[in-house]
């Protein structure tokens, strides 16, 4: 049968493939790697071309079409296609594992950095090298055979308790819907949400409006839902997903224990005291306590700017709103109406103005001014027809990468945002293989022949993804695993993500990506000023907030012992320490956190606030020469998005800035450059 996972001649064909192709393929290639290993271990002499080149032409070929395989599971998840890609997971982590652990490719990689084919090799081949063989050890190279096979088990039970993890998240908030026949119980909520929650009412045959838990509809029912009643039923039916507070079926409870215990035992076979440490190895951060340093450090900044907005919510609640018992589903609403006094400002008024079109042509102007390149409509096979495909081209013309674009939540899709590669660049026998990227999103669509329109938190998420896209489209390098964001220090990573948010707080840029839905008009100033009067309202509370779940995560990764205490107990203990806001006792916050317990993210959570004092003193440079856009950006791009892993991220960042980072842009930026009053 024709096999689409098994055709790499051009672009993936994504509406070709189905589930039946998933484990024909698989094992095809997965045999085919598995004899390009066996030939590596022995070939002779060790050169780039004769061993890591072949190698890697093989492996790429199998980690694609399980990219592909794992993306289409994330964004129309079908039961046909989970029931393959779990039946497939267990090889490929198998496989992984055993890649790691081989004596005699660990052997080969030592012997070609002891040969005077490494001593001729460019400085980013040899970073590669050397990347290599410290993830050799840190993949049990060096274990005994029983430590060996210990390890892979993990490994793979890890890689299954994972995927069931986000699963289980993503079933029980598919699950629940509840249905409103009273339009009343709506007041407040925008046109778009009401209109969505009557087409999704319509196609379950029913008459009235169907809420449901997906972000575009669960955020402004939160944020502007006048019915506190509604607020609470839909905060509640979140806060318990994936617990032993629905269907024991999706109970992510034991899952957390479990992986938690597997995590601490696979970093004591290696030889670190935690997994912390173990997380650590291949991070910018030194040690663990370095990042509680971190943390609490900015903890202490942070913590008398959120005390005082939590002591004035609750003023404003009981005195304009009649709130005398502030609870967790009143914050965003009543958050949001302090903001509309103190500042004119809503959100949702702002929101009317950013259409998907302007919005999209606005973000690719600023990659153009920034980096003298082009983003131009393109032409794919996709997963659903709402995604878009666009190419990037530098000012010749010439093909730099290519991008799918899936902005709209539906059923069968994961939630959150996020950027995954399709294809990295590199250098092969045919030539340059260029970048290819999925950006993913879950805004609301347009209803009702009205373009869709984004909040500007949408806008921002939009741009920090592109961010991580343009890490991919915009490298350099053609050695793959340095290239793009491969071997970059993951607490970098969310360098050029977060960099990017900074334009969507500059006039000239937001003026040119609004159109009023309506009339058609730019956003006007008047209004502007108030937004960046308003952006740094609640900073106190979003930046403990964040703590929060990194503390926490550090905490569970680090001397977490669950023989005399709790991940319930922990949680409690890190929010007596940095929250403002606390959830309810019934709250099951943890059976969600998919960036740690299905994610990348274990022990690694306090990266997007290390990077994002990254971020800031990057965006300072552009700050300090705005006359000098074009220059500043090129230099960004020579020397931080170009490079991808072939330095450290130290080395890239000092490169650009001509020091090391400083807090100080972060702090200004977030307005906590001085102490609370």
């Amino acid at each position: 049968m024709d096999n689409p996972l098994l055709d790499f001649s051009g672009l993936p064909r994504f509406d070709a493939i189905r589930a039946e192709h998933v484990t024909p393929a698989i094992d095809s290639l997965l045999a085919e790697a598995e004899a390009a290993v066996r030939h590596a271990q022995t070939v002779s002499p060790v050169t780039w071309a004769s061993f890591v080149t072949p190698l890697e032409d093989a492996t790429e070929r199998l980690w694609r079409a399980w990219g592909q395989v794992a993306h289409l599971q994330a964004v129309v998840d079908t039961p046909e296609l989970r029931e393959a890609y779990n039946a497939n997971l267990p090889k490929l982590t198998r496989f992984g594992a055993a890649l790691g652990q081989d004596l005699a490719l660990f052997a080969q990689y030592r012997a070609l950095a002891a040969s005077p084919d490494y001593a001729q090799c460019d400085a980013t081949r040899r970073k590669a090298v050397d990347n290599a063989l410290r993830d050799f050890r840190l993949g049990g190279a060096e274990l005994d055979d029983a430590g060996k096979a210990r390890f892979a088990a993990i490994q793979e039970e890890l890689s299954a308790l994972s995927a069931t993890f986000s699963q289980n998240v993503l079933d029980a908030t598919d699950a629940f819907t509840l249905h409103v026949d009273d339009e009343a119980r709506l007041s407040g909520l925008p046109a778009d949400v009401v209109a969505t929650a009557r087409v999704t009412a319509e196609k379950a045959g029913k008459p009235g409006w169907t809420l449901t838990l997906k972000m575009p509809c669960y955020l402004p029912v939160q944020t502007y839902a006048d019915d506190r009643g509604l607020r609470e039923a839909l905060y509640r039916a979140s806060g318990v997903r994936a617990s032993e507070h629905g269907p024991p079926t999706l109970d992510n409870s034991g899952h957390i224990d479990r992986i938690l215990a597997l995590r601490t035992e696979l970093a004591a076979l290696l030889g670190f005291a935690s997994y912390a440490d173990y997380s650590l190895a291949t991070k910018m951060a030194q040690s663990p306590a370095e990042v509680l340093g971190f943390l609490r450090d900015l903890a202490a900044r942070a913590l008398p700017f959120a005390r005082r907005e939590r002591t004035e919510l609750e003023a404003f609640a009981r005195d304009e709103l009649g709130i005398d018992d502030l609870q967790p589903w009143d914050l965003a609403y009543a958050s949001d109406k302090l903001k509309q006094a103190r500042y004119g400002y809503s959100g949702q008024e702002v929101k009317r103005y950013f259409t998907e079109p302007t919005v999209l042509a606005g973000l690719f102007d600023v990659i153009q001014s920034l980096y003298g390149v082009r983003v131009r409509q393109d032409s794919a096979p996709t997963w659903h027809p709402d995604v878009r495909f666009f190419r990037v081209e530098d000012s010749a013309g010439t093909l730099l990468g290519q991008f799918y674009l899936d902005l709209y939540a539906r059923d069968g899709k994961r939630g959150g945002a996020w950027m995954d590669d399709g294809r990295n660049r590199r250098s092969t026998a045919a030539g340059t293989q260029t970048p290819l990227v999925h950006l993913v999103c879950n805004f609301g669509k347009g209803v009702d022949g009205q373009p869709a329109t984004f909040s500007h938190d949408e806008v921002t998420t939009l741009f920090h993804e592109m961010g991580h896209g343009l890490h991919q489209l915009l490298t350099a390098v053609d050695v793959l695993p340095v290239a793009g964001i491969n071997g970059v220090e993951w607490d970098a990573v969310e360098l050029p993500s977060q960099f990017m948010e900074n334009f969507c707080w500059e006039w000239a840029r937001v003026q040119a990506m609004t159109a009023h839905v309506d009339t058609g008009e730019p956003l006007p100033r008047d209004l502007f000023e108030r937004m960046l009067a308003a952006r740094n309202f609640q900073s106190g509370m979003a930046t403990v907030r964040q703590l929060e779940f990194a503390l926490f995560d550090m905490a569970i990764h680090g001397d977490f012992d669950p023989a005399d205490d709790s991940v319930a107990a922990l949680l409690e203990r890190i929010r007596d320490e940095v929250a403002v806001n606390r959830p309810p006792a019934w709250h099951r916050f943890p059976q969600q956190f998919s960036h740690v317990f299905a994610g990348g993210y274990a022990a690694g959570y306090y990266s997007y606030k290390w990077a994002e004092v990254l971020s800031a003193d990057a965006y300072a440079a552009f700050e300090e020469t705005p006359e000098r856009l074009a220059e500043t950006g090129a230099r960004f791009l020579a020397e931080v998005l170009s490079r991808g892993g072939s330095r450290t991220a130290l080395e890239n960042f000092t490169a650009f800035r001509g020091r090391e980072p400083s807090i100080d842009a972060l702090l200004r930026h977030a307005g906590m450059a001085a102490p609370a009053a």
